[in-house]
């Protein structure tokens, strides 16, 4: 069973992306759905969602990519939730925050997307050339490394965004679709599959990546930041004068943080910058690391002193067992 944004692994589609006047409706469509198709099928059939973890379409997705009728029936808890309102009720309280590149998708779905007939090709610039693109300041700088090659050495003023699938979702919340990107990959071979990943949320212009990756750039005597990691066990034994930041979603929050952190969902975090002291050092966490990082870069970036990104983040947090807070 091809399911479609029906149902997920461990989760389910939500109802409220069409408005509050249809909300209702749609709810007891998607119970019905549930519960009258997918209930009645035989436990032996794989399903196949449209949405996999990280996506906001659906609460806390499973991060496997098939499932089966059998192994949803005895756990998801959508399906376990044989009454429609208990049912509503779950479905308002866990979904998550609605992703600021939905309207955008939705008018451009509606209208037919502009026909890719290939991959868009990509420059590849040595490292004066990059330099020159940065200075027009007309496109974003973004680092598709991973977390720990980032903070070893970046350019100055680049965004994290890690090159895996939640790519897509966190170009979407964070990226203006109409200015250019400017990219640094793990190595070039990356590059088709990094714009793959953009071209999904809709973003097509490229201004070129930087030919050689970051040893290119250091080689070539220009300058590197870097964004020390702080392990959860210094994090636990921190100073009193160290504010913590959490960055996951509100559901994440309240499910339990850590002592004394203070929450700004990762894409509400540029517009609350003044909530955080600038010159006092800034721990940021998240989940796994991969957000947190996304956050620790978008700090630097707008002056922030000195920022550290926790790998591992909350799911090393609760593995360590330190002390966590109430939920």
């Amino acid at each position: 069973m091809l399911s479609g944004d029906s149902l997920f692994v461990g989760s389910a589609g939500r109802p409220d992306l069409l408005g509050d006047e249809q909300t209702e409706e749609l709810t007891r469509a998607l119970y019905r759905t549930l519960h009258d198709f997918y209930l009645q099928l035989p436990d032996y059939v794989i399903v196949y969602p449209g949405h996999g973890a990280g996506s906001p379409c659906g609460a806390d997705i499973g991060d496997r990519l098939e499932s089966t009728v059998g192994f949803e029936r005895r756990h998801n808890p959508f399906l376990l939730r044989k009454d429609f309102a208990a049912f509503k009720s779950y479905a308002e309280k866990t979904a998550p925050p609605v992703s600021s590149y939905y309207p955008r998708m939705k008018k451009e779905n509606a209208e037919g997307p502009e026909l890719l007939r290939e991959q868009p090709m990509v420059r590849a610039l040595p490292p004066e050339q990059f330099a020159k693109e940065l200075a027009r300041e007309s496109a974003r700088l973004v680092d598709t490394r991973n977390m720990l090659a980032f903070g070893g050495a970046h350019i100055p003023g680049a965004l994290n965004i890690g090159d895996r699938p939640l790519l897509s979702i966190w170009a979407g919340w964070l990226l203006d679709p109409d200015q250019p990107l400017l990219l640094v990959l793990p190595d070039d071979a990356a590059i088709d599959q990094t714009v793959s990943l953009f071209l999904r949320t809709g973003y097509r212009r490229f201004a070129g990546y930087l030919a050689g990756g970051i040893e290119a750039w250091q080689q070539s005597g220009r300058p590197l930041h870097h964004l020390p990691q702080l392990s959860v066990h210094a994090l636990h034994h921190r100073a009193s004068g160290v504010q913590v930041l959490d960055v996951r979603t509100p559901e994440e929050w309240t499910s339990g943080h850590v002592l004394g952190a203070k929450h700004i969902f990762l894409p509400d975090l540029p517009r609350r910058l003044d909530e955080l002291e600038r010159r006092t050092p800034l721990a940021v966490y998240c989940g796994s690391g991969y957000r947190a990082s996304i956050g620790a870069s978008l700090l630097l970036k707008e002056g922030f002193e000195q920022v550290y990104n926790v790998p591992g983040s909350w799911t090393a947090w609760e593995n360590a067992n330190p002390p966590i807070s109430e939920k």
